[in-house]
């Protein structure tokens, strides 16, 4: 028996039925939350903007010039399509590159109307198109009324309320303060009027789309880093995963500006790879117009010399033989010519290999000069090759990345080799060059024998045909750049264009939002019934009282509605006056049980003040008395008496008096409006109320009501806070303590709990007062004739509409706020 008082002290044992249960009663709660969050998440989706995805297609090719040789290509291969791709999508999100499509679009710019909720844009579909001025700076974040007059005319509207703002210059990016005026400036303008104020300088240039007149228009300027970071999110799929096919998504809330971004954003990819393609061709042909130029005037300044010794020296001429040294010195300057170029770039080369870091750009084209070797001309192109790949890693990875290192190591390695090839390169041209001198100093020997003025006229005219050599050299070079720069195309293709085909929105999602509201909505009361449930530390329901004590539970007493405590005399067909004929029954059983003949004892106690020991005392004697058997109230709570009121009698005498030997049994007892009912009531307040219910007086008081009456009714102070109670235990024949449902604390029962255990107390039961089954703070619970339809049926005015269950409901709910506030 020890070990089961120690198992039903416990107090953290989880009653999961008894929760579950209190949840389903607790659903009009549910209802009114689901139903508040469900209002909350309509309220918000109605609100919410329609989204839209729109995407265009590209493919990344590997297209060739088709006039690329290893000698008149002024382009390098970077790679195969992979690179190529892996490029495109690093390239699609960089920062700069989405800064020129903003920037082509004015897209800093929002176009936008007042909506039933929300501001709207309506990029696209505005009878104007704002160009701004972007040397000038335009005011941030503040609203730009336009309202049309007319076809043509427009009145522009501006709030300002003083202050300062931010300007921006689109132009050079730079943010400025500008002080702003208080009033409102109101001005009329023609479409195509520049608009010129301290704060904003724009046209309005009209559109296709028709004016309608009255109709009010917004505009507003957006810092434009933070709209370049509003895009950089774009997204980019490979179909399938590894291909060359692209496919490029942007979601928002206006079709028309996906459209022109996503299409946008494809022009200037396209633009920006043909002119990286290009990049060789367009400095070659630079370069080689700047030397075209020198050469001119080289030929003119040898031409004229040419004619001014002619004309001076008409007898000077060059014979046959003569012919034969020109032609011969003229292509050993050719030769020499040449072969000093290409140790110049060699020279030029190394030094810029040395000097650089990012090879990417600016590297010469050994092509230009004649340069065929295979390996000098790939080492240059693998070299790029590595340079554009350390520089896309540069976007993502950070500057400790090992893969640097790396690169590094691999572009250096190719470096030592092909300083190697240019050093044994550079030996064979010096040889070369060399033998050419030998051949040029013999020649020139064999040119000075002959006359002065044949000599003077074989130097001018061999300047002029070493210029004409290198004039037509190089046009025939400008020619070739200027045929692959033509022929090259760009390698991105489009597919399918960006394009409104009339696909419906994306989101929101209000379905999940509803989903999510009605999880919600059930989540709240669910975690706030659970807390209550857990942190709650009074006794609910009976199954409580059965796990917590091995006492066992007599019976069960509803709620009153009367004002009165005389329940069974004024409503006697209640399930109340019912739960205390149980009671009564119950009683008699446990009499028959001890064999008890004669007059019987009950004793009625409980833990602390409030728990309703003095109503049910009362109650009980009243439900004997009604069964025509002499009954006595005995009012023994010495330190709080009450049950004078009850039954509006003087409380001057009574039983302090006849303990202290002042009055005798006769004059202390006081007969009731109630047939075989008299009530002895406490008496005047004493100073020690243990030692009068202790003193031998009491057995004598005891003695004579057992010879008078047949039930003896013991209203005895709380247990749990005075001793008084436990003092009469010799004279009581059963013992009913009182538990008030939701007011009595689990933990108050480990006092009766201990002192059964000790048998310091016998034939003891407990009552559970102020009981309902249908309590939201409980669950419902089957006892005897204390409620359900069984006790229903014994109402006299029981009222079932509707009406009456929900005022119910609501008593319910504020009686068990008021018992919270009074703990």
């Amino acid at each position: 028996m020890e070990d089961e008082f120690e198992i039903r002290d416990l107090q953290n044992f989880f009653d999961f039925k008894g929760f579950l249960v209190k949840v389903v009663s607790w659903w009009p709660l549910f209802v009114v939350c689901i139903g508040i969050a469900y209002y909350i998440a309509h309220y918000k989706n109605v609100r919410k903007q329609s989204v839209f995805r729109m995407s265009n297609m590209i493919t990344v090719k590997d297209d060739q010039n088709p006039f690329f040789t290893s000698n008149t290509s002024l382009t390098f291969n970077w790679g195969g399509t992979t690179d190529k791709v892996q490029t495109a999508i690093i390239l699609l999100r960089s920062r700069s590159h989405n800064e020129a499509v903003v920037e082509k679009l004015q897209f800093y710019v929002d176009y936008l109307e007042q909506g039933e909720y929300h501001l709207e844009d309506i990029y696209g579909s505005t009878p104007f198109k704002v160009d701004v001025n972007t040397l000038r700076p335009q005011l941030l974040d503040k609203m730009v009324k336009v309202v049309f007059l007319s076809d043509k005319k427009y009145r522009l509207e501006i709030d300002f309320n003083g202050g300062s703002g931010s300007a921006q210059n689109y132009k050079t990016k730079e943010i400025s303060s500008l002080s702003l005026p208080q009033n409102t400036i109101a001005k009329e303008y023609n479409l195509g009027d520049p608009v010129d104020f301290p704060y904003f300088n724009f046209k309005l240039n009209p559109t296709d789309i028709p004016v309608e007149i009255g109709k009010e228009y917004l505009i507003k300027f957006n810092a434009f880093n933070g709209v370049v970071s509003r895009y950089r999110g774009i997204g980019l799929d490979q179909t399938p995963t590894g291909s060359s096919i692209l496919t490029l998504s942007l979601t928002g809330t206006n079709k028309a500006r996906l459209v022109d971004y996503l299409n946008s954003s494809v022009n200037v990819l396209s633009e920006t790879q043909l002119e990286r393609k290009n990049l060789f061709a367009t400095r070659t042909i630079k370069f080689i117009d700047s030397s075209l130029a020198v050469k001119t005037a080289e030929m003119s300044s040898v031409q004229e010399e040419l004619d001014s010794f002619r004309d001076n020296n008409s007898s000077v001429g060059i014979g046959g033989s003569e012919e034969g040294l020109i032609t011969k010195i003229t292509e050993l300057d050719a030769q020499k010519q040449n072969l000093e170029q290409r140790l110049d770039y060699y020279q030029d080369l190394e030094r810029y290999l040395k000097t650089r870091e990012d090879y990417s750009v600016d590297i010469p084209a050994p092509s230009i000069t004649g340069i065929g070797e295979g390996s000098v001309t790939q080492s240059v192109s693998n070299i790029i090759e590595l340079a554009e790949e350390r520089k896309r890693l540069a976007y993502s990875a950070k500057p400790n990345n090992p893969a640097f290192k790396d690169l590094d190591r691999r572009i250096n390695a190719i470096k030592s080799v092909l300083f190697e090839n240019m050093a044994s390169s550079q030996q064979i041209l010096n040889r070369q060059l060399r033998d050419v001198r030998s051949e040029i100093a013999q020649t020139e020997s064999q040119m000075r024998k002959l006359p002065n003025e044949q000599q003077q006229l074989f130097g001018i005219q061999r300047r002029y045909n070493l210029s004409e050599g290198a004039y037509g050299l190089f046009l025939d070079k400008r020619s070739q750049a200027g045929i692959v720069k033509a022929a090259n195309v760009s390698d991105i293709l489009i597919i399918d264009e960006a394009k409104d085909t009339g696909d419906g929105p994306i989101g929101p999602n209000t379905e999940v939002s509803y989903v999510m509201a009605i999880v919600g909505g059930t989540a709240v009361p669910l975690v706030i019934l659970f807390l209550l449930f857990f942190f709650d530390t009074n006794i609910s329901n009976p199954n409580e009282i059965k796990r917590l004590s091995n006492i066992p539970v007599l019976g069960a007493i509803g709620k009153s509605s009367l004002k009165s405590s005389l329940v069974v005399i004024e409503d006697p067909r209640s399930a109340i006056a019912e739960g205390f004929r149980g009671l009564r029954s119950s009683l008699q059983f446990i009499y028959r049980k001890q064999q008890i003949e004669g007059a019987k004892t009950v004793r009625v106690t409980s833990s602390v003040s409030g728990e309703g020991k003095t109503f049910c005392s009362i109650n009980l004697a009243s439900v004997f008395a009604l069964s025509e058997r002499k009954t006595v109230l005995v009012g023994l709570d010495l330190r709080k008496p009450k049950i004078f009121g009850d039954f509006n009698l003087p409380s001057d005498k009574g039983v302090v008096n006849y303990l202290i030997g002042e009055d005798n049994l006769d004059t202390i007892i006081q007969n009731t409006q109630i047939p075989h009912l008299d009530v002895i009531l406490a008496g005047s307040v004493p100073p020690n109320p243990s030692e009068l219910l202790m003193s031998d007086q009491m057995d004598v008081l005891i003695a004579e009501l057992k010879q008078k009456y047949d039930y003896i009714i013991l209203d005895t102070p709380p247990l749990g806070l005075v001793s008084d109670a436990l003092e009469l235990d010799e004279y009581v024949d059963a013992t009913l303590y009182i538990i008030r449902q939701h007011y009595t604390k689990k933990g108050m029962l480990r006092l009766i709990n201990d002192k059964y255990k000790k048998k310091e107390i016998n034939n003891i039961s407990f009552v559970l007062n102020y009981f309902s089954a249908k309590s939201k703070m409980g669950y419902g619970y089957e006892y005897g004739y204390s409620y359900g339809k069984y006790g229903e049926a014994y109402r006299q005015n029981g009222k079932s509409g509707l009406f009456s269950k929900i005022k119910r409901y609501i008593k319910d709910i504020a009686k068990w706020f008021n018992n919270q506030l009074e703990k």
